[in-house]
């Protein structure tokens, strides 16, 4: 009760959270004669074992809340728990310098010019904190979206303060900064449910154009993957010096972009040739005069 006692008025007179401590400490310890110093480590265990127990609860919280909220992404849920854990850390910390009678006032005098110092050094780091930020409050992509930063491509596969890493297509790993994330143009291909292919297909100026079409939207159709609404534009696109270039433009599901570009380059010589058409190369006609 004496402990009690001691808290309470404690927090009567308008002491910090830290006097308050202090002073539950001292009483136990007096009551139960066990030393000052074990109380006080004993306290400092506690208090670093409460500061993760509520870490670990706000992290499961936060990404709790990201699988049932759609504009809150996994991403923003990543950032959210680390700022929140840092700043718990941070409260943790000075509590427990705090009950061993370590003053702060000299210690955060001495962080505000570091501070100060700090800022001027890690300009680029701050500077992809906040974009960071900004990334994760606009939310551009999520982790698994297969993007283009800038020149380079592949699937995002985490982001924190720092950085976003990338998988791209032959399986390196590509960490880039903040900073230079947010200040590209980012364009995702997984955030959509449709993606169109442009493909080009070209034939001689002998062959029918029509019949060229159906050939071409016949192929088209043996694919489940390409979409019927909206339909795939089959049409005359360019007139060249030795050939008519077809403009083919279907849509596909984004996961299934690759599968119908690559089966359709493979496959469209063989339909061509089927219906009595061909591709042309270019070729060279001399013309002989006598003289």
């Amino acid at each position: 009760m004496l402990s009690l006692e001691t808290a309470v008025n404690a927090a009567e007179n308008g002491s910090d959270v830290i006097d308050v401590v202090n002073g539950f400490s001292t009483d136990i310890a007096t009551s139960f004669h066990i030393p000052r110093i074990a109380i006080t480590i004993i306290v400092a265990i506690v208090i670093l074992i409460v500061a993760k127990i509520l870490v670990s609860i706000i992290k499961h919280s936060i990404l709790d809340f990201s699988k049932r909220s759609k504009k809150f992404s996994l991403i923003m849920a990543q950032l959210a728990w680390k700022l929140f854990s840092a700043l718990i850390w941070i409260i943790a910390i000075i509590a427990v310098l705090g009950i061993f009678g370590i003053d702060l006032t000299p210690v955060l005098a001495g962080l505000g010019i570091t501070g100060v110092v700090l800022g001027f050094a890690l300009q680029e780091s701050i500077s992809s904190l906040f974009s960071g930020i900004m990334i994760a409050l606009n939310s551009p992509f999520r982790v698994g979206d297969w993007v283009d930063i800038g020149d380079i491509s592949g699937t995002v596969e985490s982001m924190d303060l720092m950085c976003v890493t990338l998988s791209s297509g032959d399986n390196k790993k590509i960490t880039m900064n903040n900073k230079n994330v947010w200040s590209s143009t980012i364009v995702n291909y997984s955030y959509i449910d449709k993606r169109r292919l442009d493909l080009k297909v070209s034939f001689r100026y002998t062959d029918d154009i029509e019949k060229t079409k159906a050939a071409i939207r016949n192929l088209l159709s043996t694919y489940p993957e390409v979409m019927k609404d909206p339909a795939p534009l089959v049409e005359v696109g360019e007139y060249g010096a030795s050939s008519i270039t077809m403009y083919v433009r279907p849509w596909v599901s984004p996961s299934d972009y690759w599968n119908v570009y690559w089966r359709f380059n493979s496959d469209i010589l063989k339909a061509l040739q089927a219906n009595g058409s061909d591709m042309p190369f270019n070729q060279l006609v001399v013309h002989l005069e006598k003289g």
